[in-house]
């Protein structure tokens, strides 16, 4: 709680629900620096590896823009411009949808199942190192508590 206090450089009580949020915010940070720091080396952002996983959960079928959009993490990310720079590292590929042209359908290619499959324990430690000081209990309990605050 002390630090809590120290960021906000308050001297009064503050009420657990203004605690619990804050944490949430100072955890989230917490956690997307240690993975952004584990993609650095790849040259990929958190956005652009997430896109990446999504596809890949396709099994090489591909998806139109809005699915991932609704599939992403981050809502807020601009998709067009994140799926343009997977192209670019040819990771991805884009194609116009025969039975609707107005559709974008984005692929998964080899190089992007390449780079995954070589991010996939870098990524796993870096979840671990996030959440090294939980017990599985904890981890169950903090999952619960997390989707719980989603309902």
């Amino acid at each position: 709680m002390q630090e809590l206090k120290s960021l906000l450089q308050t001297k009064s009580d503050m009420p657990l629900q203004k605690q619990a949020v804050i944490n949430l915010f100072l955890s989230s940070s917490h956690v997307k620096d240690i993975l952004i720091s584990a993609l650095k080396p790849h040259d990929l952002s958190l956005e652009q590896f997430n896109v990446l996983r999504i596809l890949r959960g396709h099994n090489k079928v591909s998806v139109n823009l809005q699915d991932i959009q609704c599939r992403m993490v981050n809502k807020m990310s601009n998709t067009t411009r994140l799926v343009d720079k997977l192209i670019k590292k040819n990771f991805v590929t884009r194609s116009i949808c025969s039975s609707n042209r107005r559709k974008v359908e984005i692929t998964i290619t080899n190089n992007g199942l390449y780079i995954l499959k070589n991010l996939d324990e870098i990524i796993e430690q870096a979840e671990n190192n996030a959440t090294n000081n939980l017990s599985n209990d904890e981890l169950v309990q903090l999952n619960r508590i997390l989707s719980k605050i989603r309902t």
